[in-house]
């Protein structure tokens, strides 16, 4: 039996998750919170196997109530679910020590193997969010050189440059891939070969590639279609 806490501060919100998760033999919610404060509280006392957390709650923010919660309780799995897919939240998520991270527009379907993803030891990226960051990081080649570069990247090593750009470390993008550790780093050395990448935060990272792609694009609009 899998147990559950809901944080949401949403009374309608976490009935409907209730309903979804009890109608499952095999899952139990064992309580719920409206804030990221009661809910750390309630996982101490309660001790689930799973967290869904919110994103934006009043007296703390469910960012930081995982840091905390994950902190205390290394076993418990925290899955943030949320309707804001900033790249901001995901990347602070995983870092607070989150298992995955989904929108609230997931099916029932597919919020029930999302958890068993995650319960099984796998961390877990909305696929939505994973084909934005791509197709954001594609949509701007920095250079000629990025640009040829980016035709000759896998599809894998694309999702892994895409997560490079937006700050995380590899042993996160291993986590958010469900890969390991060593595997997403040979991802994103190829991919940083390919892109004439020689690291992550200087003058010649992934990052600065697309800062300068857009520098490109706004002193030369309509440049690129």
């Amino acid at each position: 039996m899998v147990s559950v806490l809901l944080a949401d501060d949403q009374a309608l919100v976490r009935g409907g998750f209730r309903l979804i998760l009890e109608a499952e033999p095999d899952i139990s919610v064992v309580a719920e919170a409206a804030d990221g404060a009661e809910a750390v509280a309630k996982a101490l006392v309660t001790r689930p196997d799973l967290v869904l957390m919110d994103v934006r709650m009043p007296v703390l923010d469910g960012i930081e109530a995982t840091r905390q919660l994950v902190a205390q309780l290394p076993a418990a799995r925290v899955v943030m679910l949320t309707t804001f897919d900033l790249d901001d939240y995901v990347v602070d998520a995983f870092r607070a020590g989150a298992a995955g991270f989904l929108l609230k527009e997931t099916e029932p379907a597919g919020l029930l193997e999302a958890l068993q993803v995650v319960m099984r030891g796998d961390s877990l990226l909305s696929p939505a969010i994973t084909r934005r960051l791509i197709s954001e990081f594609v949509a701007r080649p920095p250079d000629a050189v990025a640009a040829a570069g980016m035709e000759r990247l896998t599809n894998r090593e694309r999702e892994v440059a895409a997560l490079v750009a937006h700050g995380l470390s590899n042993d996160e993008i291993a986590e958010a891939m469900v890969l390991s550790p060593a595997t997403a780093k040979t991802h994103v050395s190829r991919a940083m070969t390919k892109l004439n990448a020689r690291d992550r935060a200087g003058p010649r990272s992934i990052l600065h590639a697309q800062r300068a792609g857009v520098r490109r694009a706004q002193r030369n609009p309509g440049c690129c279609g």
